[in-house]
């Protein structure tokens, strides 16, 4: 489907049409769950939901949130990555306080060779959750590009697009807070 068709059903959905929500979750659960199994898998630890449990939890965040002025299909999967986002940390926080604290989930950052493929490796989502509200303190569009390539799966361009950088700014941000994220990950292991 086209990304103005799409921007159309996300408008219909955004003014209440359910079946625009219906053609949207049809069109998208497959790569949203594609996602969800990958950031269930970059997750150190025991793991209680699914794949199919975190877009189903995401569907219901969005159809329940508030309304969001859809721009485009790039924008609609920044939002659910945001969810999902949330909704992994929120039960990464309930895991913690479930075990009280005695679990160790974190994989030890000096068993992470460099900066370049550390986000590739099973991490405490936790700990990278507070090192990214830290680098969005520093510089909130590296956070961004991290959420947004990280946990919403978009690539360079997309988020380029989205952000409303160029394509060498993005990248040039991705280096750099991959680099940070893992100093300040190491610091703290």
């Amino acid at each position: 489907m086209s990304s103005p068709d799409f921007t159309a059903l996300l408008l219909a959905w955004r003014d209440g049409d359910r079946q625009a929500a219906e053609q949207i979750a049809e069109l998208v659960y497959a790569e949203l769950r594609q996602r969800a199994k990958s950031y269930l898998a970059k997750e150190r630890g025991y793991q209680t939901l699914s794949a199919t449990g975190l877009v189903n939890e995401t569907f219901v965040r969005l159809i329940g949130g508030a309304q969001v002025e859809w721009k485009c299909r790039a924008h609609f999967f920044v939002v659910a990555s945001t969810a999902m986002r949330r909704i992994l940390i929120d039960a990464a926080r309930h895991r913690r306080i479930r075990n009280d604290g005695n679990q160790q989930w974190v994989e030890e950052a000096a068993e992470v060779s460099s900066p370049a493929n550390f986000l590739n490796r099973k991490l405490d989502l936790l700990a990278l959750d507070e090192a990214l509200n830290e680098l969005a303190q520093i510089s909130p569009r590296a956070a961004q590009t991290v959420e947004l390539r990280y946990f919403g799966g978009l690539t360079e361009q997309e988020i380029a697009n989205v952000i409303g950088v160029s394509l060498a700014t993005v990248k040039r941000d991705w280096a750099s807070a991959k680099a940070w994220l893992y100093g300040r990950m190491k610091s703290n292991a």
